[in-house]
């Protein structure tokens, strides 16, 4: 599956998340565990992105940790869509 040069953006299903952090060793600067021991995403300007279903761009230099911390995550919540179709690229759901 290519993903080229696509505009990609991540999310995190706090429901599913284990806390493990895994994803912020991969990536802090898309992923951090918040106080409540939970990984949440974090825009561009470095906020903590805690609405539901919050997503962020994934920066391009960043898309094989991104793509490693999905792939690795003992939770299977994270997950990276396309943002052209919404269609997930990596994560539990993709094909």
């Amino acid at each position: 599956m290519s993903t080229g040069n696509e505009a990609l953006e991540v999310w995190i299903d706090q429901d599913l998340c284990t806390g493990d952090g895994i994803c912020a060793q991969y990536a802090p600067e898309v992923f951090e565990l918040d106080i409540d021991g939970l990984a949440y995403v974090k825009s561009p300007e470095d906020e903590l992105l805690q609405d539901e279903g919050a997503t962020t761009p994934v920066p391009l230099p960043l898309l094989q940790d991104v793509r490693a911390s999905a792939q690795e995550c003992p939770g299977d919540c994270i997950h990276v869509r396309r943002v052209s179709d919404k269609v997930e690229v990596y994560g539990p759901e993709a094909d």
